[in-house]
């Protein structure tokens, strides 16, 4: 069984391209991290203020240490999220 999250981060008016671009150097330190079995954050040409992620981890303590790492410091807490109107997280396991 792994463990997923989907998230939806919804720029402010006017932040989305720093959004984007924390996004861009998230993806691929996140992808890297052990315990991590898929990362992909994605974007609507229909809505651009808004960013969707998609996360898959072997198990909840895999995806703890993805909020604990430093490259999420940075480009999480400390670039992004300061940056968005809302934030919405779930989390699920996988079924077979």
């Amino acid at each position: 069984m792994s463990y997923v999250v989907t998230a939806t981060w919804t720029a402010r008016s006017g932040h989305e391209a720093t959004v984007r671009e924390a996004l861009e150097k998230l993806t691929p330190l996140s992808r890297q991290e052990p315990g991590n079995l898929f990362y992909q954050a994605y974007q609507s040409p229909d809505e651009p203020l808004v960013f969707r992620l998609f996360e898959i981890y072997d198990d909840e303590q895999a995806y703890a240490a993805h909020g604990a790492s430093a490259h999420f410091k940075e480009y999480g807490h400390d670039l992004a999220i300061p940056l968005l109107e809302s934030r919405e997280r779930a989390f699920h396991e996988t079924i077979g």
